[in-house]
């Protein structure tokens, strides 16, 4: 694979020490993905000089809400943590992805694991047809984006469903979203015309995968090794981390650096809320939990999907994207309980 950002090989070690723990978590360590501390991630935001003009023509365009769901993949596409993608999935796109868990970008299959799209109803998707540009509003009503040479294919419920999480139980809870939203799909390229505010006094830690990674650098970081939330951090998630750490250490690294990334986007309703994780993780960070290993608290804005294995490689390929070398995979990661049997999906 010839893309800058394919897979690396990958060595999965199991800790015996936590088995004990009935939890036995597993360590993924990127072997060969030492950064090279160059800025690489493409953005998708217009240039600011730029977005007067553009809004203005975007006014007359045929307009496209965004659920809140949607508008957290745009800020994932936005800021480059799915690049090389730049805009919702075309159907060949979406259909390469949900097949090979790949895209093929200038004949190289690039690492896409999860699909990335927006739904539209067959009511919306009369009123774009034949449109050369869609403007797309967000929640608050504002045009954030436009969606360039639109194109429109049929959202296959079923079969999305099947390939992403290996069920179709309606009660999974994305799945559910899934079947709640419109019978197509719309896909093209994006331009955005915004940054991203959130205003819940957690903007500071939204950094973008150039701004991570210039981070890095000032750091002066050789492995950077991250670990996902989407719960507060526990004692052998902390076990983990240090213990990550000293394995970097003897293997010669002089300046390994922990990204703390949790998860900032929609989850379902009995995980923990952002806030109070993000509160936790300041609290053992103060408590000097990591020791001597430097931290970088940063959220990662995609929304969840409870999709397994598939979806951890979409949680470690968009971290790459940011600058990681190493990623910490957990005992069920991005895993659930079957809404039908009450057993785990994997």
């Amino acid at each position: 694979l010839k893309h800058r950002k394919t897979f690396p090989n990958c060595l999965a070690k199991r800790h015996h020490q936590f088995v004990a723990m009935k939890w036995a978590s597993v360590v993924l360590s990127v072997v060969g993905a030492q950064w090279s501390g160059v800025l690489g991630a493409t953005e998708l935001f217009v240039p600011v000089a730029e977005r007067p003009a553009i809004l203005k023509a975007a006014a007359a365009f045929p307009k496209l809400n965004l659920n809140e769901e949607e508008m957290q993949w745009l800020h994932v596409l936005a800021e480059g943590w799915a690049d090389p993608l730049t805009g919702f999935m075309t159907e060949a796109e979406y259909l390469q992805c949900l097949h090979y868990e790949h895209i093929i970008v200038d004949g190289n299959f690039v690492p896409m694991p999860v699909p990335i799209t927006k739904a539209i109803s067959t009511e919306e998707k009369a009123t774009v047809a034949d449109a050369a540009s869609v403007a797309l509003v967000s929640p608050k009503g504002n045009i954030v984006a436009i969606l360039e040479k639109p194109e429109v294919y049929e959202h296959l419920k079923e079969e999305r469903a099947g390939r992403t999480f290996g069920i179709t139980h309606p009660d999974h809870p994305y799945i559910k979203m899934i079947n709640e939203a419109g019978d197509w799909l719309i896909g093209g390229k994006v331009k955005v015309l915004s940054e991203f505010k959130y205003d819940d006094g957690m903007d500071q830690f939204r950094l973008t995968p150039n701004q991570l990674q210039q981070k890095f650098k000032e750091l002066d970081a050789d492995a950077i090794f991250v670990f996902q939330l989407r719960n507060p951090v526990h004692n052998g998630h902390a076990l983990l981390m240090q213990d990550t750490a000293e394995k970097l250490k003897a293997k010669g690294y002089k300046k390994p650096v922990l990204w703390l990334s949790p998860l900032g986007g929609w989850t379902k309703d009995d995980d923990v809320p952002l806030k109070t994780r993000m509160d936790q993780h300041h609290a053992i960070i103060k408590n000097g939990v990591f020791g001597d290993t430097p931290v970088v608290l940063a959220i990662f804005p995609s929304p969840m999907l409870y999709a397994g294995p598939r979806e951890v490689q979409w949680h470690a390929y968009a971290r790459l994207n940011g600058g990681a070398t190493h990623y910490i995979v957990g005992r069920d990661p991005a895993g659930m309980k079957h809404p039908g049997t009450n057993e785990d999906i994997y």
